[in-house]
């Protein structure tokens, strides 16, 4: 084969259409899910939708005018993916239900040897991570998980079976995705307590249905759809600017926040525990039109004692208050630092990507590694964002690696690696302009390990990385 491609999300499916218009038509997608979809195959939890405007949180080559909304919800989003790879013709090469255990790098043979779950092993010269940075559930470490008697359950592993009407529900954590499925909860339940650890910057999302003749319009009038994602992707672009540290765009990204909060909560009680402390974008700034109107509902409370313990009857803070109910929900994210977990990646000299991390991860262009040769990751260390969508990081990741590849045939090389000085260089430079952005802020969060090192976002705005990802630098790697 000429490549394998681990992972059925975006950036798996935007791998497998660019590989076969490039003509390297001979690869896999392994996926150990039963479809396409990735994060919005594994959420579904009622509200789940996406923070960021349909138009752009969209392949740029597979216009969609047919988006429902403005900001489109999960299943949407998942039918997208599902009709591009059938209409790009590359549906067949996804293999679902295979799920990689390891993958090393055979140095005499130049390829890349792939184990499944149940001991099948493929090779290709070329192997491609699309795992993505959230797809591997977090429960925070809270103990007494086990020992609870009622229902509880991931918030990317929803129980759709429950039935939550006339229940008491404990919801742990109220970040990105909680605050989608809080409000849906408190339509229905008897009680909903919210155990909030920090609060967040929160910014109205302004959703809306598009209009018959809107899409319509971008039916008919592509070049319409095709400038209104522009504009979008052009004005978030702009937004960099809110998110380093001491400058006006800040202060006044801040404030907007603020005034939202001030002008849905009344209570000068629970407005004060949803007012962060910390400088804005330090943690991931959410979008909502409906959390904080919840949260004012006679039968929603939000506690910000810290959760001590999970108990057979409920939730336990450390004040010493046990929260009796019924269903526990947890809302405590991804583990987001390790990019390529469960997989063990095995490079030169029988190296791990988990040895090579061991201070955090970090990649060339948030792509390659020192001694993984023709190892490709999408959305690797350092390629998240905080204002601007993903798919456009992706999209100028997948262009960079379909270049590589074509300079490797050109030249006759059989692996291409990047070069230890070229490595260091770049990380060391990401690092110290990291520090002049709002993640290097005075919060911890999901950006950052815990000594400290940003190892999720981009630096940068997404202009920049497109412009630095155009085409690959050969003088820093080594082809052989």
């Amino acid at each position: 084969m000429d490549a394998i491609v681990i992972g059925a999300g975006f950036a798996g499916l935007t791998a497998a259409i660019k590989l076969h218009e490039a003509g390297f038509s001979r690869f896999v997608v392994l996926e150990k899910g039963d479809r396409i979809g990735g994060t919005w195959r594994d959420n579904t939890y009622p509200g789940a939708c996406c923070d960021v405007p349909s138009r752009l949180y969209s392949l740029s080559f597979a216009l969609n005018p047919d988006w429902s909304r403005a900001f489109s919800p999960h299943h949407e989003i998942r039918d997208y993916m599902e009709k591009v790879a059938r209409d790009f013709g590359v549906i067949d090469r996804f293999r679902f239900g295979a799920e990689v255990e390891t993958a090393v790098w055979d140095e005499a043979a130049s390829l890349w040897r792939v184990t499944l779950k149940g001991g099948e092993t493929l090779a290709a010269p070329v192997l491609v991570s699309g795992l993505g940075q959230l797809n591997k559930p977090g429960y925070a470490g809270i103990p007494g998980r086990e020992t609870f008697k009622g229902e509880s359950w991931h918030s990317a592993r929803w129980r759709h079976d429950v039935n939550l009407a006339g229940k008491a529900v404990a919801c742990i954590g109220a970040g990105a995705s909680a605050i989608q499925y809080i409000p849906e909860i408190a339509k229905t339940a008897a009680k909903v307590v919210v155990f909030q650890r920090t609060p967040n910057y929160i910014v109205p999302r302004n959703d809306r249905a598009f209009s018959d003749f809107e899409k319509s319009l971008f039916r008919s009038v592509p070049a319409v759809d095709r400038g209104m994602r522009w504009l979008i992707w052009k004005l978030m672009d702009l937004r960099f600017q809110a998110f380093k540290l001491g400058t006006k765009a800040a202060d006044k990204f801040r404030q907007q926040a603020l005034d939202y909060l001030h002008a849905v909560v009344q209570d000068p009680e629970l407005r004060a525990k949803l007012t962060p402390d910390y400088e804005i974008g330090c943690k991931r700034v959410l979008v909502s039109d409906d959390f904080y109107q919840a949260l004012v509902r006679p039968n929603v409370e939000l506690v910000t004692e810290a959760v001590q313990a999970v108990t057979p009857n409920g939730v336990k803070t450390r004040d010493g208050v046990e929260h009796v109910c019924d269903v526990v929900i947890y809302g405590t994210g991804f583990v987001t630092t390790d990019f390529v977990s469960p997989v063990e990646v095995v490079g030169r000299g029988g190296k791990t990507l988990n040895e090579a991390w061991k201070d955090g991860a970090e990649a060339y262009l948030g792509m390659t590694v020192a001694g993984f040769p023709n190892l490709f990751m999408l959305y690797g260390p350092n390629t998240n964002l905080g204002h601007n969508s993903i798919i456009f990081m992706i999209e100028a990741q997948v262009g960079y690696m379909i270049e590589a590849m074509r300079a490797m045939k050109a030249r006759g090389a059989k692996a291409l690696a990047v070069r230890d000085d070229a490595f260091a260089r770049f990380n060391a430079q990401l690092q110290k302009d990291l520090t002049e952005t709002s993640w290097a802020g005075s919060c911890s969060s999901w950006y950052k390990t815990e000594s400290g090192k940003i190892t999720n976002n981009w630096s940068g705005d997404t202009l920049t990385y497109s412009r630095m990802t155009r085409r690959p630098a050969l003088e820093d790697y080594e082809l052989t």
